[in-house]
């Protein structure tokens, strides 16, 4: 997601294009008011003439009438539940019924309460259905209803009803370009709201896209192991379509832990695999300093999985699974494997990088790096 002014449209034009750059595949614009509609057009227009094609956003937060107009621009518009809601005013409270003598809690008339939310999320479906835009409906812990939390709580229980009762007005309205995302700055929170989402949804026969995200994860390594946790828990369920990073850095920074995320969960491999050992006394070479000079220069072979290990007492064992490994052995010498089998024995060190690059080379597995771009 860009971070610039949106009034700025040279600068958010240059933002989405570096982002697209380090990898990104769509990118959130946030838009709100209606002043950043316009420029939301020329945007979209700069970057089309220069030739990038990568489906825009819109964040709409506050009216209603913003996603509306937004919705006939980009690709895609992510509105709030929260912002759907029935006003707290006497429309509402007239629709309580009798205090619940159990809890004590007044209920209140969901069928009304729908239907007054189906009234302003109705007229973005039928315009997003003409221009073939998707929604996704995002559902932050932050931001519920107070008819929510009066009802449910700050509790997972409490976003995936906010979240389900928009997904049926728009499968009653015959609108399926959804998508559903539910996010929370606490992972443990964020991990079983969107795992009881996928239970809600197979009890209503509904399947939709899910997109995942730890929202204010923070910055620095805070916000990179929460977005790990909880981003790579839920992908090793088998959940979640696309995934956002939400660090408070520049967005360009994002991207690589995306890819990061995914590369280690095994859900998209977009560069070489790498272990290595944390090393002992039996390791008799400085393996940190040259596991990353082997990731520097073999990096870009994508697919391949690639061990450095300390000795041969388990390093042939743990790395069973590798396509290439760089074994150390007596002092000054390394060993070199192809799979499980040991191919070259008793490498120089000083020679062992070369002669690896020669066999990964000899049996069709190399690849030129890309070169690198020039910006001015």
């Amino acid at each position: 997601m860009t971070n610039t002014d949106t009034l700025d449209v040279d600068a958010t034009a240059a933002q989405v294009i570096r982002l697209i750059e380090q990898g990104c595949e769509y990118v959130r614009i946030a838009i709100p008011g209606m002043k950043e509609i316009e420029c939301l057009k020329k945007i979209k227009r700069k970057l089309r003439r220069n030739g990038f094609s990568v489906p825009l956003i819109a964040d709409v937060h506050f009216n209603p009438k913003i996603a509306v107009e937004a919705a006939k621009i980009v690709e895609k518009v992510r509105i709030n539940p929260g912002n759907y809601q029935p006003s707290s005013g006497s429309s509402v409270r007239a629709r309580k019924s009798s205090v619940s003598l159990k809890s004590g809690i007044p209920d209140l008339d969901k069928s009304s309460v729908l239907e007054q939310i189906a009234d302003r999320l109705v007229p973005l479906l039928k315009i997003c259905k003409e221009y073939g835009t998707a929604v996704r409906i995002g559902v932050n812990h932050g931001s519920l209803s107070q008819r929510i939390l009066y009802q449910y709580g700050n509790t997972a229980e409490g976003m995936v009803e906010s979240l389900m009762e928009f997904a049926q007005i728009c499968r009653e309205e015959g609108f399926d370009n959804l998508v559903l995302s539910l996010k929370a700055s606490n992972t443990q929170l964020m991990i079983r709201s969107n795992r009881l989402l996928v239970e809600k949804m197979k009890q209503e026969g509904m399947e939709y896209p899910i997109h995942l995200g730890v929202t204010e994860a923070g910055a620095g390594d805070d916000g990179r192991l929460k977005s790990a946790i909880g981003i790579g828990s839920l992908l090793a369920d088998g959940i979640g379509d696309t995934i956002r990073v939400s660090i408070t850095e520049t967005p360009e920074n994002e991207i690589p832990v995306a890819y990061a995320i995914l590369q280690a969960i095994g859900v998209r491999i977009s560069r070489a695999d790498f272990i290595s050992c944390p090393t002992c006394a039996r390791t008799h070479f400085n393996i940190e300093e040259t596991a990353v000079k082997i990731k520097s220069h073999l990096g870009h072979l994508t697919g391949l999985k690639i061990a450095v290990m300390g000795c041969v007492v388990n390093g042939p064992g743990e790395m069973a699974d590798a396509d290439y490994g760089y074994v150390g052995g007596a002092r000054g010498k390394v060993m070199l494997y192809k799979g499980r089998d040991m191919v070259i024995k008793d490498v120089n060190e000083a020679d062992a990088l070369e002669t690896l690059i020669r066999l990964i080379k000899e049996n069709g597995d190399w690849k030129e790096p890309p070169r690198m771009k020039n910006h001015p």
